[in-house]
């Protein structure tokens, strides 16, 4: 009883052995894996792995390192391809002071206008955050949007999760939970209740500490159930119930066999 919250399968690091990546996932209790879109060809990647595979559901938006990229058209191509049932979210949109790929006044305008797409389109969002903290929270706080949604790969204190979840937002939590120089995080997970976390892989990056030096795929979200369960002094099914149930609610997601 898992789920991959965020992961980005449908990239070209997984072409060449997706069908056994899956299957991989599967024999380790992973039920449902979210591709998340980052560019607009990807977003058509994460369109067309939607069909192919029953397991995967979709996240289209654009990245902040793509901010720079975007015009009207991309909206409009957007647009289109929500109208699929298997697109359960918006994203991932926001802030990346860490690299900077795209200018700063960019990426803080793009992401307001992404924020008001999802309001229109009636999609809960999915934030990505680095070293943005101040930026990203300021702007959530003053979207008057409907304030459903994700902050994937959470990074910042528990001061900062307190507001997201007083904002209405799940935390979700990815392998880097395993790294032994993520005290803060551990932190986080401890304080923040059981039902306001998620997990993810963010396959193929961020492998966890018991895989390093490979590529991650989504059946390793089983090593950051594992810490959590560790870290919160509760059974491994607890955490997999749990964050089960939050995923398929925040994303909207019917299962065929209901919990």
């Amino acid at each position: 009883m898992l789920i991959d919250s965020h992961s980005h399968i449908e990239m070209k690091a997984f072409d060449r052995d997706r069908d056994q990546v899956i299957a991989r996932a599967k024999d380790v209790g992973v039920d449902y894996i979210i591709a998340v879109g980052i560019t607009l060809e990807d977003c058509k990647r994460v369109v067309s792995v939607t069909k192919q595979y029953k397991t995967v559901y979709g996240v289209i938006g654009i990245h902040p390192h793509h901010a720079k990229d975007i015009d009207k058209r991309t909206y409009d191509s957007l647009r289109q391809m929500i109208n699929n049932d298997k697109i359960v979210a918006y994203g991932e949109i926001g802030l990346d002071f860490f690299r900077n790929l795209s200018p700063r006044n960019i990426q803080i305008k793009k992401f307001g206008e992404q924020l008001e797409l999802a309001s229109e389109i009636g999609l809960p969002v999915v934030i990505h955050d680095r070293e943005a903290h101040t930026q990203t929270m300021n702007i959530l706080e003053q979207w008057e949007g409907d304030k459903r949604g994700i902050i994937h790969c959470f990074s910042g204190d528990y001061g900062m999760a307190r507001k997201c979840l007083d904002m209405g937002f799940y935390i979700s939590i990815p392998g880097t939970i395993t790294f032994k120089n993520s005290g803060q995080l551990r932190d986080v997970v401890k304080k923040v209740p059981m039902d306001r976390l998620l997990v993810e892989t963010d396959a193929p990056f961020l492998t966890p500490q018991q895989k390093r030096g490979g590529r991650n795929e989504p059946a390793y979200v089983i090593y950051t159930v594992l810490r959590i369960a560790e870290i919160k002094g509760v059974p491994v099914e607890e955490v997999e119930r749990i964050t089960y149930k939050n995923t398929l609610d925040v994303f909207g997601i019917k299962p065929e066999n209901p919990l």
